[in-house]
């Protein structure tokens, strides 16, 4: 057995007791965390001991949406200015052109990103599998990097030809599609407390997989007891298109093929009413909320506040990385944050009117990173620096640039420019150390990601 103490550092608990510990410490064992408190309280020797004495340390943050493979499209000039549709409809002949190595190489990237931005369990949707690609590529590529892993099998059944948005080329029929997602849940799936990969079932969306397909996948699902994830009412176009094709707005269509309970959460969630918003509480729906995506497609601003006073879990997400063009889920905080304010304010936001109306506070969106997270996507290990949990934490030296002049070590992190981390750590192991990634070479890892980025719009 191996020990961890982290000494003298600001410790971030996030836990039930919100505790803050000036003088704090963990002593971590066999990736677990053992103790938290106190220097005084604490062991003074462990098998290795850090001092953090200037840090701020918080729970690592947990990316509730994301598709790695995006990162070798950033920035594609056909699609910059785009909405969601015309966006997807310029990339998807691009992606087409993907193979094994690049969903390899995407996600090394996309993890490393999150990695230096606090992140230590991520949720990847990826739902195209072109040139023999399979999920199997990017959980080979998440073991070696060390960030848990939340693998999302995605699928796309519905092509132009029948009515969906996506070209024929990159569907896949649901006899393919549900076999494939049964081997990855029985290959790698793991249900215990620390466990590294966890399989989700998650059809793309509504306007690329048939309702069948979303059925077959809830029941296999709960068969396994895995969760369920889809994107929902990210545009207002969605909402028409679910109308017209299904005969229902969004949130109905996923009444109506089993998709509501506490083992199915949604990326976006961007326009609902207050009636589904009751639907999401009762029927404890998570929403995975991505800011800087939704701003970047003119997609809309989700109803975050509401969605919290009805009791809705809800995480953050990074989401495509060709739809945000960074994988910073510190930065996520900071743009739920300002994000839901602009929202108060686009309604009227008037304390003196509503004394009990307040913004949502630093402290506020970083437990949207850490225990909503978490709760979105099912996990009671992580989310929070407890005896018990995970040893899954960043940490953020405060004696820098950047937050000079800041008068609390935890807003600064929120208030401030989005900065990368000085330490990651994940199962008690090292991803990022002294603000350098620990696992791989970064040098080498941006030189592949170039070629491979730029292969795909050669034509």
């Amino acid at each position: 057995m191996t020990t961890l103490l982290i000494k003298n550092a600001y410790i971030v608990t996030m836990d039930n007791h919100q505790n803050e510990i000036a003088d704090g410490g963990l002593l971590i064992r066999d990736g677990f965390i053992q103790q938290v408190g106190a220097m005084s309280e604490l062991p003074q020797t462990a098998d290795e001991v850090l001092d953090l004495k200037g840090h701020v340390v918080l729970p690592g943050l947990v990316n509730t949406h994301h598709h790695f493979y995006q990162t070798l499209t950033r920035a594609v000039p056909a699609a910059q200015d785009a909405n969601l549709f015309n966006w997807l409809k310029t990339l998807y002949p691009i992606w087409a052109r993907m193979n094994p190595d690049d969903i390899f190489i995407s996600t090394s990237t996309a993890l490393a990103e999150l990695a230096l931005s606090g992140c230590t369990t991520a949720s990847d949707h990826l739902y195209l599998f072109p040139n023999g690609s399979k999920l199997d590529d990017e959980i080979d590529s998440a073991s070696e990097l060390g960030l848990r892993l939340q693998a999302s099998r995605g699928s796309m059944s519905l092509g132009e030809s029948k009515g969906g948005l996506p070209p024929d080329s990159v569907v896949d029929t649901e006899e393919n599609i549900l076999k494939d997602s049964q081997r990855l849940i029985e290959k790698y799936h793991n249900a215990k407390p620390g466990a590294m990969t966890q399989i989700v079932l998650a059809p793309c969306s509504p306007f690329s997989v048939t309702s069948d397909l979303m059925k077959q996948s809830a029941i296999l699902a709960r068969e396994y007891g895995v969760h369920l994830h889809t994107h929902l009412a990210e545009t207002e176009d969605e909402e028409q298109f679910c109308l017209q094709k299904f005969g229902h707005r969004p949130v109905g269509y996923m009444q109506e093929v089993g998709w509501v309970g506490d083992d199915v959460w949604f990326a976006h969630a961007v326009w609902v009413n207050d009636e589904e918003i009751k639907t999401f509480a009762k029927h404890n729906c998570g929403v995975a909320h991505c800011p800087t995506s939704n701003m970047r497609l003119a997609s809309g601003i989700a109803p975050i506040k509401e969605y919290l006073k009805a009791g809705v879990n809800v995480g953050l997400g990074v989401d495509g990385s060709a739809s945000n063009d960074g994988s910073h889920l510190l930065a996520e905080v900071r743009n739920a944050m300002l994000l839901s304010r602009l929202k108060e304010g686009i309604t009227g936001y008037s304390l003196s009117a509503d004394p009990n109306r307040k913004l949502m506070t630093a402290r506020e969106a970083l437990h949207l990173g850490t225990r909503g997270g978490a709760a979105v996507i099912g996990r009671k290990d992580i989310g929070s620096l407890e005896a018990g949990k995970c040893a899954d934490f960043f940490a953020i030296n405060l004696n820098r640039l950047g937050y000079a002049g800041m008068h609390d070590p935890v807003s600064a992190i929120v208030f401030g420019q989005p900065a990368n981390v000085d330490y990651t750590v994940v199962n008690g192991k090292f991803i990022v150390k002294e603000g350098q990634l620990a696992t791989v070479d970064q040098g080498k890892l941006i030189e592949k990601h170039n070629k491979a980025a730029k292969r795909l719009l050669e034509r």
